[in-house]
């Protein structure tokens, strides 16, 4: 089966609840393609980001939801497990601290972000769902962290970002620390980046790494000036 293919025959299977249904697909291309992680990026990770919109509109259910999660999870797990020689020896890049904002428990994104950092070699403390904005700049400087990346799927929760940045200004840490942006309404509203006092976003769990390396570089710019 094509990419395209699968990923309908997924979307299909985690809409009707079917999570063994789409594992197995999502097994089948693995073997077929080499990897997990090709399953994951080719497949897995557009069809979350469908699910992700329709649930946006409120187009799918908490049901649907849940085992849309899972099959996640679950092709995580088997990707850390394949490639578990490769994450004990990558190079550590940096601190980071990821979450969902206040209000927000939408962590399935958040989830995947958080795996693909790790195997790109970053340490990762992942705060979970409903984070204040205290919370985040308190992790990162006990943690020595240079990036915050805060979740939010739907607008109203999207907007509470801002105080995450107006917390860093505060502190006199911005710049010192960045703050990395993404969530379903992101991709929908990009211009949301700049008005939530963001550093940056990713379209996407996969362009993720790229843009922390990238914000890294600016972080250290900034503290050398």
């Amino acid at each position: 089966m094509t990419a395209e293919s699968t990923r309908i025959s997924v979307i299909e299977a985690i809409l009707g609840g079917e999570r063994e249904l789409a594992n197995s697909l999502l097994d089948t291309y693995a073997a077929a393609n080499g990897s997990y992680r090709r399953a994951m990026n080719e497949v897995l990770e557009p069809v979350l980001v469908e699910i992700g919109i329709k649930w946006a509109e409120e187009n799918t259910s908490l049901a649907q939801g849940y085992v849309a999660g899972k099959v996640a999870e679950d092709t995580l797990f088997k990707i850390i497990r394949d490639e578990q020689d490769i994450l004990h020896t990558q190079e550590i890049k940096g601190t980071v601290v990821i979450g969902n904002i206040e209000d927000d428990f939408h962590s399935l994104g958040r989830k995947l972000v958080s795996i693909f950092l790790q195997s790109a070699g970053w340490i990762v403390h992942d705060l979970g769902s409903d984070v204040s904005p205290e919370e985040f700049v308190d992790k990162a400087a006990e943690t020595d962290a240079c990036i915050i990346g805060v979740s939010a799927m739907m607008y109203t929760t999207a907007a509470n970002i801002k105080k995450v940045r107006d917390e860093l200004d505060r502190r006199n840490l911005s710049g010192r620390i960045m703050l990395a942006v993404g969530g379903a309404v992101f991709r929908l509203r990009p211009e949301l980046t700049r008005e939530v006092g963001g550093d940056g976003t990713a379209a996407n769990g996969y362009q993720v790494p790229q843009l922390f390396a990238e914000l890294l570089a600016r972080s250290q710019r900034e503290t050398l000036q």
